[in-house]
């Protein structure tokens, strides 16, 4: 990003409270630094938030919370310490997910179907439906969801991955219709492959060079979150690199 993008990142997010789930994750923790170098107060939530442990030198502007994101309950309790330290939440990105490949649809167990549910599905939902009412309650707040090309179409042995993913492009069309005229801007990102260590040793021999990268990724979450965005609605922006 050039200096003057840069400028107006750090303008635009000086001192503005992000939620971010999903935030000891590859992803989740480029986008909490990116967010923090541009100055917003970080409420950073996941279900092994121990490594987000002494990762930011600013101490009062970083709220590390270790929740259960599928639990309705703990992610509301997680919202309502949230509001108690910084009083609101500007931004939420909901970035808690995950990827596992799987059986042929036939093949697939009920507990493989519930787990990638929860944790695509079930997160996002859980996280939305806590921040949703302080926002309109605010009358403006920004959500970034993150969906998966993949989510496009089915896959072989990605049923239940596909399936979890749609429905997370499908509830972020929902509360961006449901939302809009409250000043609430919802869209989603649809990543094709990102660059991770975990995705280069299940991949050794693929092509890492043409996989986005958690940075760049993180470049369309912060434009999304900005006020740049305003006449955005209930998009889904593919960020697929050169796959």
């Amino acid at each position: 990003m050039g200096i003057g993008g840069m400028a107006a990142w750090m303008q635009e997010f000086d001192e503005k409270v992000v939620f971010i789930t999903g935030a000891s994750g590859n992803l989740g923790k480029t986008v909490a630094e990116a967010f923090y170098d541009a100055g917003a107060f970080l409420a950073l939530c996941d279900c092994h938030a121990g490594s987000l442990a002494g990762f930011f030198d600013d101490p009062a502007r970083i709220l590390v919370l270790e929740s259960d994101l599928t639990s309705p309950v703990s992610t509301a309790d997680a919202v309502e310490r949230i509001t108690a330290m910084f009083g609101r939440i500007d931004v939420h990105a909901a970035i808690a997910g995950g990827f596992v490949m799987g059986r042929q649809m036939h093949e697939t167990g009920h507990e493989a179907w519930e787990f990638m549910m929860r944790l695509n599905a079930g997160t996002m939902f859980n996280s939305c439906h806590a921040v949703v009412p302080l926002m309109r309650q605010q009358g403006r707040g920004k959500i970034v969801t993150v969906g998966a090309r993949a989510a496009l179409s089915g896959k072989s042995g990605m049923g239940a991955y596909t399936a979890s993913k749609a429905a997370v492009i499908r509830l972020t069309e929902s509360l961006s219709e449901e939302n809009k005229r409250h000043g609430i801007n919802v869209n989603c990102v649809l990543p094709s492959i990102i660059d991770t260590p975990r995705n280069r040793e299940d991949m050794p021999d693929a092509d890492f060079s043409t996989w986005v990268s958690p940075a760049a990724l993180s470049d369309v979450i912060m434009f999304l979150a900005s006020d740049a965005s305003r006449a955005i609605n209930g998009a889904s922006i593919p960020v697929y690199g050169l796959c």
